[in-house]
């Protein structure tokens, strides 16, 4: 079973219209709002993805049952009311929710989109990660409503279960229309689609199940979005100084150029900084001595300035997206310290002895790492890769950069296992969601790609899911800490990256809320 990992993505605006006067604010009517991406989403079928490209875009075409607000709570989306424990959730549908070809949203369409991501047998990514395999939904028409039974503790089960993208259900028969975008239950449908070049969505005019209260007769909202394929981030920016368009998102060094003309912008936490290691048997990483030696050969705060150009921040958890659900620091407390003898003496002590060259070979086996290096998170990934490239040499390992894209990632990750150390981030915004990530199956049968049995942290968060929500984070917290302790998956530096705007606003919640944009006259 092979998963996309999910990428960072910028987020571009633009458009032209008429205006209308809110408070001090003149609400433009008409006008086009224009996102970018970095990599061309594939796939739309939201239950058979989770590369973020993919997801941000089907944010706009499909709704979820609740939302989640930029400050944590939470409120009605297809759902007016709720009620959750660890292990059941029932959801009442909103009257009057229709489908973008206008057909009615039932009960039983929303059960069987449920069913689809529980049933093991689909092999949908979202299994595991955000519905525990098993889980089933029944549904009752009279009243609307959906009961979703967990097949597994879930302290987090009325979010996971409450923001699945919801598809209509001629959708759920020919799921081909899915992976076109269509039979949403969104704000927007698809118009048009050039692939790896835009994609055009209409709002729905009808579309008034927007979060909490929205109503939908307001103004300054979009007509259409474009979403446009952009790879390289200096084009990107290009085209907002030149006018094209009206904001950008920038995780790389583009960004100085913008902020060298104090325009408005909005910052966001996101992952950048990560290291893991192959625990598969043959790889060097499947010792914890050579796991620690390699994370001590590292100044993990001068590698995350260059990451970030200086504008990031060291890592307290493996969940980034704000609001987190458990506070504190999981990370900096558990690292080992920077130190290039304590890691030589470490690889001596585990049989890794020096040569004449230097290199390091054990048993007539070098030492040899292969790293993986993200393409598709920046141009800074490659500065870094090189600089962790020297560290390591610098105490006799033979270190291999492998630049992979998108595709790459996934196929390497998830397939053919061919690599010992990865710089690649995941995006998590709840810590249950890294769980299957951490134990259990490896892949093709699960997606644990670093072969980690770490038994703290399977007991931890086994008695953390048993808790609801922020009752269990003592648990969480305990178990993100193992698995720093001995280097299995070590986040170290979090990117800050700004969303320069001009001409529009908008809020994020885990991604770009649809509902949230307003634009503004120029």
């Amino acid at each position: 079973m092979k998963r996309a990992v999910a990428v960072l993505a910028a987020v571009v605006l633009a458009g032209c219209g008429t205006s209308a006067q809110s408070g001090s604010q003149d609400l433009a009517e008409g006008k086009t709002f224009t996102m970018s991406i970095g990599a061309d989403p594939g796939t739309l079928d939201p239950a058979l993805t989770v590369l973020s490209a993919a997801r941000q875009v089907g944010r706009f075409l499909y709704g979820r049952l609740i939302e989640r607000t930029s400050n944590g709570d939470i409120v009605a989306g297809l759902a007016e009311k709720w009620e959750a424990t660890v292990t059941t959730a029932t959801f009442t549908l909103r009257q009057g929710v229709t489908c973008a070809d206008g057909a009615p949203l039932t009960a039983a369409d929303v059960a069987a989109n449920i069913n689809f991501v529980g049933d093991p047998a689909n092999k949908s990514p979202l299994a595991g990660l955000q519905v525990a395999p098993g889980t089933t939904a029944k549904a009752d028409e009279a009243t609307r409503t959906v009961t979703v039974t967990s097949g597994a503790s879930d302290a987090f089960l009325l979010t996971n279960a409450g923001t699945l993208p919801i598809v209509c259900a001629k959708g759920l028969s020919d799921r081909s229309l899915l992976a076109k975008g269509e039979q949403g239950t969104g704000m927007f449908k698809i118009s048009e689609i050039v692939p790896n070049d835009h994609y055009t969505l209409e709002r729905r005019k009808d579309f008034a199940w927007g979060p909490g209260d929205w109503q939908k007769d307001q103004q300054g909202l979009p007509d259409k979005v474009v979403v446009r394929v952009i790879a390289n981030e200096t084009t990107a920016v290009n085209l907002f100084l030149s006018g094209q368009l009206t904001a950008a998102t920038v995780a790389g060094p583009d960004q100085e150029r913008l902020l060298a003309q104090k325009l408005d912008h909005v910052d966001n936490a996101t992952p950048l900084g990560t290291l893991s290691f192959n625990q598969a048997d043959g790889h060097p990483g499947k010792d914890p001595a050579v796991r620690r030696a390699l994370v001590q050969a590292l100044d993990l705060a001068q590698v995350g300035k260059v990451l970030t150009n200086g504008k990031g921040r060291p890592s307290k958890s493996l969940v980034t997206v704000e609001p987190r659900p458990c506070t504190g620091d999981n990370v900096g407390p558990n690292l080992p310290p920077f130190d290039k003898a304590a890691a030589t003496g470490a690889l001596d002590s585990a049989g890794w002895r020096a040569g004449s060259d230097g290199t390091r070979a054990k048993d007539g086996k070098q030492l040899t790492v292969k790293l993986l290096q993200p393409t598709v998170l920046g141009p800074t990934l490659t500065a870094t890769a090189e600089l962790v490239q020297q560290a390591w040499q610098g105490i006799g390992v033979r270190v291999e950069i492998a630049p992979v894209d998108a595709a790459g990632i996934n196929q390497t990750l998830f397939g053919t296992g061919a690599w010992d150390a990865s710089m690649v981030p995941l995006t998590l915004s709840l810590p249950s969601q890294f769980v299957p990530f951490a134990s259990g199956p490896v892949p093709p049968q699960g997606v644990n790609f670093g072969h980690i049995d770490n038994a703290e942290f399977t007991a931890s968060s086994k008695q953390a899911a048993s808790l609801a929500g922020a009752e269990g984070c003592e648990h969480w917290n305990r178990a993100e800490a193992a698995l720093v302790r001995d280097a299995s998956f070590v986040p170290y530096y979090d990117a800050v990256v700004p969303t320069f705007v001009k001409g529009a606003k908008f809020t994020i919640s885990d991604s770009l809320d649809p509902t949230s944009i307003r634009m503004l006259a120029s």
